[in-house]
């Protein structure tokens, strides 16, 4: 004759108490379905560092199950590696067109049935119609609070207009540049004597919380592209 009992945050409450375990360990019915997803890169690579260390720790809906690079030899691929991911090298300088070098990168998402695609440093700008193609499944991160500070350099442009809070945004991808619907954000103080440099890596702080927390949203299904370019959460 009682109530039923909610529990809330089961799955954050069980992964915390098997930080030291494996996912072999655990029954098949506390893990989610894991979603298939490929991230983009062009540098150094931590903020896909986190979203490896994320999907890695047993009770995420993502697996990271390919990485791409524009540029070889980047630490990107030597993390990506290290974790056992699989990745492609596609130069960009060894297509004419960029609509060329989309269909190569099209083609490797496709042959590992991608789901979601993450870009993370991919110093890219993609053609309207991938972005289309791959509409409501394809994020961004951005280092300002969005839309404020859109573009290069928004760290500078931060500090230049003298403002006390800045951060990251989490979007979705569309045809304006930093214009897609935000997924999640994270704030970060700005000091009175802050340099770019100080600022640019306290953001990258915020950034290694909230692209995973933006990912992990989206492919749980909570959070969602609605047909007229806004965010649906569930």
């Amino acid at each position: 004759g009682h109530n039923q009992i909610d529990i809330e945050n089961l799955a954050t409450v069980i992964e915390n108490g098997v930080k030291q375990m494996t996912t072999t360990h655990l029954s098949k019915s506390f893990l989610p379905v894991r979603r298939r997803v490929a991230v983009l890169i062009s540098g150094s690579g931590t903020n896909l560092q986190a979203l490896l260390d994320h999907c890695q720790r047993g009770l995420s809906a993502a697996e990271i199950v390919l990485v791409i690079s524009n540029v070889s030899d980047v630490q990107g691929l030597q993390r990506a590696h290290k974790a056992g991911v699989n990745t492609k090298v596609i130069p960009h300088k060894l297509y004419k067109k960029r609509e060329e070098f989309e269909d190569a990168i099209q083609k490797e998402l496709e042959e590992e049935n991608v789901e979601f695609v993450c870009l993370a440093g991919f110093m890219r700008i993609l053609t309207a119609s991938f972005v289309k193609k791959w509409n409501g499944c394809l994020l961004n991160i951005h280092p300002s609070l969005l839309p404020a500070f859109k573009g290069m350099h928004a760290q500078k442009q931060a500090l230049e207009a003298g403002v006390a809070i800045t951060g990251c945004s989490v979007h979705f991808v569309n045809e304006e540049v930093d214009g897609g619907a935000i997924v999640a954000q994270e704030a970060v103080q700005v000091f009175p004597n802050d340099s770019e440099d100080l600022l640019v890596e306290r953001i990258k702080q915020a950034e290694h919380k909230a692209y995973p927390r933006a990912l992990e949203m989206v492919a749980r299904g909570k959070v969602k592209l609605n047909k007229d370019g806004t965010c649906i959460r569930l």
